[in-house]
């Protein structure tokens, strides 16, 4: 069995987002899957996805902070600046943490740790909705 789809995520403003629930409202053939893979994808270059701890927020305002520190704006070397100081380093921090994520399936759920939840990592101030394209296979 295969299942593509894609959808719109709300605009957010830049930080790191836990965003499982609004996905897995989108993908209710999820429950039909006893065992599977379901693949996340964004299409966009200045937002990333990743999973992390979905229960302590301070950990998404930390993970904020290192990389606003890591990867600094403003820095006189960069010459991609068309759209804002944020431009740029919106697209290092997506390279880093990548566009996508595959996350096995087990008895109709998401087989993630406890305290793992998806993420989105929003780089630019404005970044407006982001696209996600889920692909789910599995029986």
């Amino acid at each position: 069995m295969w299942y593509q789809k894609e959808f719109q995520l709300k605009p957010r403003s830049r930080g790191f987002h836990l965003v499982t629930t609004e996905i897995l409202n989108q993908v209710p053939e999820l429950k039909n899957v006893d065992i599977g893979l379901l693949h996340v994808f964004i299409k966009h270059t200045s937002a990333s996805l990743s999973i992390n701890e979905n229960a302590d927020p301070t950990v998404r305002q930390d993970f904020e902070a290192y990389f606003n520190h890591a990867v600094p704006e403003n820095e006189p070397y960069y010459k991609h600046m068309d759209e804002g100081s944020d431009d740029l380093p919106a697209h290092i921090k997506a390279s880093i943490l990548g566009n996508s994520l595959s996350i096995p399936v087990s008895g109709g759920r998401l087989n993630m740790g406890i305290w793992q939840g998806i993420y989105l990592c929003e780089h630019r101030n404005h970044g407006g909705s982001r696209t996600i394209v889920v692909t789910l296979t599995g029986e």
